[in-house]
């Protein structure tokens, strides 16, 4: 099928004849957000691109052995379909469109800055003006140049350095456009994985990629930043935060205006039959140093999908019945606002919500979850808990990393051959709340 812009465009009209909230959401009665209020969907480079291939989670994609389920490919294809995916956002309805800048394609080679990436982005940038929508950017999500882990990554020196020029570059192109800069999403999720209880073999494939990347590369060591071995949790998150500081103050330096944070992994982490130290010291370590950074920023970035009950001697399972999402994680809506409040509470900075979602096929259980979620949230901003805005992850199915193509969280569904998107119930009814303003 050829692929034709109007496919995508005419689906407007369908998402705003379609856009009322179920019997059951209109029951709760209307419940406003601020105006100005942020009402936005997420998606990140390498997983809705395609083809991003200087960078360093593509290359070990595509090696043998590898810990990936599958290599991303043309992904979504939305390198050149960005323009449809913007006209999503706005059929849907949206104010906001969350995306990320590819260091990989601004800096493919070290040293070798390519204009034709910066003048890509930009449109993108002005793409999202010309429709109505914020552009939310974030700089680093996930994945780095393939150049930059082979020389280790961030366990090398100069690494703060290399990502403060990095950001200073894109910022020079086109912050002047940017709504929200986010520096790094979710640096601290490698130590939120280590209490998922993963299998083992996991973290044995980890090991087996990054050696064979190493000897690929002729490096030394090959330190991507999706991929961490226990090791290197410490000394990463160290220059990271240093990172972190260096590229706040390169955007600050051209764009001193510009909100700049980042986004943080956060379990709605509860206590439960004497838990309450567990639960204190796995926040200490999940989030601590992070949440001490972000007093320095304009905002905190929250991105949640699940809670966690920690008893004495360690993390509980979820309630019997609960309803399960992408490996077996409890669907629990307060979640969102419990993370909100306690991101809020460790830093006084205002939050943005960068990424809210659930993992599954049954899209019942994310019209269910959405706007009991933003019931709460609601709640939680008027207890006094400063909330800009909501972005949703994400905004269609795409490329999860290790676990490649099969967790499904996407507002719309994609066809991988024709790469033609199709709005699902819960598009529809997010679409409603974000046009209300009120759930």
């Amino acid at each position: 099928m050829k692929l034709d812009r109007r496919n995508f465009v005419s689906l407007g009209a369908t998402l705003a004849t379609a856009a009322v909230l179920p019997a059951g959401a209109q029951s709760r009665g209307k419940l406003a957000f601020p105006k100005g209020f942020i009402w936005g969907a997420s998606t990140a480079g390498h997983q809705v691109e395609g083809n991003d291939t200087a960078s360093d989670t593509w290359f070990m994609e595509n090696i043998a052995p590898t810990v990936f389920k599958e290599p991303a490919g043309d992904a979504a294809n939305s390198f050149e379909l960005w323009e449809t995916d913007l006209d999503l956002c706005k059929a849907m309805g949206l104010n906001a469109y969350r995306f990320s800048v590819e260091w990989s394609r601004v800096e493919p080679e070290k040293g070798r800055v390519s204009q034709a990436a910066l003048d890509h982005y930009k449109r993108i940038v002005a793409g999202c003006h010309k429709r109505g929508l914020r552009p939310i950017v974030t700089y680093n999500h996930f994945t780095s140049p393939r150049w930059f882990a082979a020389a280790g990554g961030w366990l090398n020196p100069d690494a703060a350095a290399w990502f403060a020029a990095y950001c200073e570059r894109v910022t020079r192109a086109f912050g002047d456009g940017i709504d929200h800069a986010v520096t790094f999403n979710e640096p601290n999720l490698p130590k939120l994985i280590g209490s998922l209880n993963l299998p083992p073999q996991i973290a044995e494939m980890d090991r087996k990629t990054l050696e064979r990347a190493a000897e690929l590369t002729r490096s030394e060591r090959f330190v991507p930043t999706n991929v961490v071995l226990p090791q290197n949790l410490q000394p990463m998150e160290a220059a990271m935060l240093v990172g972190h500081a260096r590229a706040r103050q390169a955007i600050k330096a051209i764009r001193g205006n510009l909100p700049v944070g980042f986004s943080l992994a956060i379990f709605d982490d509860q206590a439960a039959g004497g838990g309450t130290a567990k639960r204190d010291a796995v926040r200490r370590h999940l989030y601590g140093a992070w949440l001490e950074a972000a007093k320095a920023d304009d905002y905190i970035g929250v991105q949640n999908y699940e809670r966690a009950i920690w008893g004495a001697q360690g993390r509980l399972p979820p309630p019997d019945g609960a309803r399960r999402g992408h490996l077996g994680a409890e669907v629990y809506p307060a979640s969102l606002a419990g993370a909100v409040r306690y991101a809020h509470g460790a830093t006084g900075k205002p939050v943005l919500v960068t990424e809210h979602g659930v993992g599954t096929d049954d899209d019942a259980t994310r019209q269910w979850m959405i706007p009991e979620a933003l019931g709460h949230l609601h709640k939680a901003m008027a207890d006094g808990v400063p909330v800009k805005g909501y972005c949703h992850w994400s905004l269609i199915d795409n490329f999860e990393w290790i676990f490649g193509y099969g967790p499904k969280f996407g507002l719309h569904s994609l066809d991988r051959k024709t790469f033609v998107r199709t709005p699902k119930p819960s598009a529809r009814l997010y679409g409603a709340i974000a046009r209300a303003n009120a759930v």
